[in-house]
């Protein structure tokens, strides 16, 4: 189910919007810059994970159009962004969401993001995708002064003592039915069907299944029973299994084939559970993974904006209706024991 009412243009549609070179406190990154980056944020493993395989995965596969910034004085005030934060917001503006890493042990360096007044206009509402949380809460303590924050909790589980060894179980999907690559065909039904379609659009599906592992599982009909893939974020997310196919084991080996596959191309396999997923986190540590940290998604509303859209029903409205949905199934999710 889609809830926007109106339709909405992609980011990769507003070629025209000026890509700025720089902010009051950050530069726009140079592509030759990143590769050196991307080796100074693995010193900040595992809490630099999302940003660190989000750089890793534009280099390689440059599945969406991201720019990068850094502060100025980079690495000696280590604050990283790119813009723009996900794949669709209301506007699909460029500098209307956004993702930020800074480690955790220089918190006090995140003063440039709150005075950065070029790239971030704090007076709008602003979109942050999964950021963490120990960053989350040092936005909230400067941001408490311009509006409210509305924030959706995920728990980030990374591979750190691999179990990916074949099981019996894979011999049943060979009996049923078959798992294999997905198609571009298939991105409609997996959009349509992806809780948090609000906030990235089917075009980033299309190119995920072109570039990334994305595995489904087919019924011997043809259906799309169940199905997984790799995000431009590094992480594995989306899964979902039909109803009808539920409790036949399609999730763990999903999880386990597509795990397998993104380590051997050179990523490190991460999830999102929400906290109260007891299934995920069983499924997940059958596999081998951890939980490293808490993450948050949130949307950031100055005051000004939230007295004149209550009860206003518009975009925006919507976008904060596809956050809360989100709990439904943050990245790595499975519905239910039953269908594992």
């Amino acid at each position: 189910m889609c809830y926007f009412s109106l339709p909405l243009k992609n980011f990769e549609d507003d070629a025209m919007e000026e890509v700025l070179p720089e902010g009051k406190n950050f530069r726009l990154v140079d592509e030759s810059e990143l590769p050196e980056i991307i080796e100074y944020l693995g010193n900040f493993l595992p809490d630099s994970i999302k940003f660190h395989q989000t750089l890793k995965t534009y280099v390689n596969d440059r599945v969406w159009d991201f720019h990068f910034y850094v502060t100025k004085n980079w690495p000696e005030q280590a604050v990283i962004l790119h813009f723009p934060g996900m794949t669709k917001t209301p506007n699909n503006k460029l500098y209307e969401s956004f993702s930020v890493f800074c480690p955790c042990s220089q918190l006090e360096n995140l003063e440039l993001l709150e005075t950065e007044d070029i790239l971030i206009d704090w007076s709008q509402p602003i979109y942050l995708n999964f950021t963490h949380a120990d960053i989350m809460s040092k936005i909230e303590e400067f941001y408490a002064n311009i509006g409210t924050i509305e924030k959706l909790y995920g728990d980030v589980y990374g591979l750190v003592e691999p179990n990916l060894e074949e099981t019996e179980i894979e011999l049943t999907i060979a009996e049923q039915g078959e798992m294999s690559q997905l198609k571009k065909g298939n991105a409609q039904i997996i959009h349509d069907l992806y809780p948090a379609n609000q906030m990235e659009c089917i075009e980033v599906f299309e190119k995920l299944i072109e570039k990334l592992p994305c595995f489904g599982v087919f019924s011997a009909q043809g259906d799309l029973a169940a199905w997984m893939v790799q995000s431009y974020y590094g992480a594995m997310f989306s899964m979902q299994t039909r109803p009808e196919y539920r409790r036949k084991g399609y999730g763990i080996i999903l999880a386990k084939h597509l795990t397998k596959l993104v380590t051997d191309r050179g990523y490190l396999p991460f999830v999102v559970i929400r906290p109260e997923n007891d299934a995920s986190k069983g499924l997940y540590a059958k596999l081998g993974f951890k939980k490293h940290f808490e993450t948050v998604r949130a949307i950031l509303r100055p005051f000004e904006e939230t007295g004149e859209s209550q009860g206003g029903g518009g975009d925006e409205t919507v976008i904060e209706n596809g956050v809360g949905n989100t709990v439904r199934e943050m990245n790595g999710d499975v519905e239910s024991k039953e269908d594992q």
